[in-house]
């Protein structure tokens, strides 16, 4: 309400619900019944009376300056209260921030503490970056997050596995082609360099490139431009390049089967993923991560983790990092069933052996053939086990052709559902 004293406008009164009789102490029911005798109607028809307000006399100028004490003093104390409560909203806040939760990722170990801060000074820049870090450690997603927290962010984000594809259909897929260029060229084909033009493209596994594949992206490296496949014209495109690999390509460079040069471009800020097993402490940070990603994506109440289940999650040393967990996540979900808490019972035999165990269930009273038969199963199934079933990376990794893997696999009785069937007791 506004308040003319002295034939002056000094400013207002706000009363709120003052017409509700049933919610008043005395003061303010006193309040009330002064507003309504002197302020007839309510807040709707305040305009249609408002120049003809009384002059208020000398005795309610001392009841209201009397009342406006009263507010005065209930102001500053919720004032304290607030700057008390912001005091611990922003402890709050600090301790949250210690967590570094950059993007999708998650941690509070001292490894992941500092790369998260290299990475908050790298995104705004265009610098060429290379992450490297062993399979399983989240190198795309560090590459994402890098995007998405930089000024091209809302450009597009590419991404081409060079391990997956011979020279080919590599070039034909980073370049893009022209009609006529091969048989199957029937149109126009823009490639990823194009695709990813003021935004960024993401070479993955670029150590599996071959020397002609490198001597090609060097040149859009040095030159920003490209030729299509079966074309004539150049190209020029603004991309900026991100590079992963899980080998030492400083290594490969000195055993010549990587260029130098195409190195150092793109080594410009080098970005190194810890391992799981040197960041032991985010492992309950991340189960609790993928629990309520479990559970959003099956529409289900999120899970809880036993302390003994969690124990031995933490224990283990994750061989296949983060996307090892992931999976074992995964599983422990899908087996829980409708069991609201995970048991430890329920975890795979190569999370539950203790450490010192090192070949469990290994006979070693048989023959050799036996025994190495046997540790050669044991060897293939963990690493399909960590690798999700991935055939062609299990066998890079263990170093054989993908047809003899499957091989063996035939041989030794393995299968994609073998470990839920243990698990479950079938």
């Amino acid at each position: 309400l506004p308040l003319r004293i002295e034939g002056k406008y000094m400013g207002c009164l706000f009363a709120d619900g003052f017409l509700m009789q049933e919610t008043a102490d005395a003061q303010k029911k006193q309040l009330r019944t002064y507003l309504k005798n002197k302020f007839p109607g309510d807040a709707a028809s305040l305009e249609t009376y408002i120049d003809s307000l009384p002059v208020l006399s000398k005795k309610e100028i001392e009841y209201l300056t009397e009342l406006v004490d009263v507010v005065i003093e209930e102001v500053l104390t919720l004032r304290k209260t607030l700057s008390e409560s912001g005091e611990r909203l922003e402890a709050l806040s600090q301790e949250l921030s210690e967590k570094w939760d950059f993007g999708k990722m998650v941690g509070r170990s001292a490894p992941m503490v500092k790369l998260f801060k290299l990475l908050t000074k790298v995104c705004e820049s265009d610098a060429t970056i290379l992450v490297t870090g062993e399979n399983g450690t989240g190198k795309e997603g560090i590459a994402r997050a890098i995007h998405f927290n930089s000024k091209r962010k809302k450009q597009n984000f590419v991404v081409q596995n060079c391990g997956a594809l011979n020279d080919n259909l590599l070039e034909s897929e980073l370049f893009g082609h022209v009609k006529g260029a091969f048989t199957s060229a029937i149109k126009d084909k823009k490639g990823l360099f194009e695709l990813a033009d003021r935004g960024t493209l993401f070479l993955d596994e670029i150590g599996d490139t071959s020397p002609a594949m490198q001597v090609k992206l060097l040149r859009v490296l040095q030159e920003g431009t490209f030729i299509p496949v079966g074309g004539t014209e150049q190209k020029k495109v603004d991309v900026r390049i991100l590079a992963a690999t899980n080998k030492n390509l400083e290594q490969m460079v000195k055993d010549g089967t990587f260029r130098e040069d195409l190195y150092y471009r793109l080594n410009v800020i080098p970005v190194k993923v810890p391992p799981l097993r040197e960041r032991k402490e985010d492992i309950p940070l991340l189960v609790s991560k993928f629990l309520e990603d479990y559970a959003a994506a099956t529409n289900a109440p999120r899970k809880k983790m036993s302390s003994e289940c969690l124990e031995k999650l933490e224990m283990h040393d994750w061989p296949g990092n983060v996307r090892e967990l992931q999976n074992e996540v995964e599983r422990l979900c899908v087996l829980a069933g409708s069991d609201s808490e995970i048991s430890g019972d329920l975890l795979s035999d190569r999370v539950r052996v203790k450490k010192e165990e090192k070949f469990p269930g290994l006979r070693v009273d048989g023959k050799l053939k036996d025994s190495i038969e046997e540790l050669e199963r044991k060897m293939i199934y963990d690493c399909l086990i960590r690798e999700n079933w991935n055939k062609s990376r299990a066998a890079k990794i263990l170093g054989i052709s993908r047809a003899g893997l499957i091989m063996k696999c035939e041989k030794f009785g393995l299968d994609k559902h073998d470990d839920y069937k243990k698990a479950s007791g079938d």
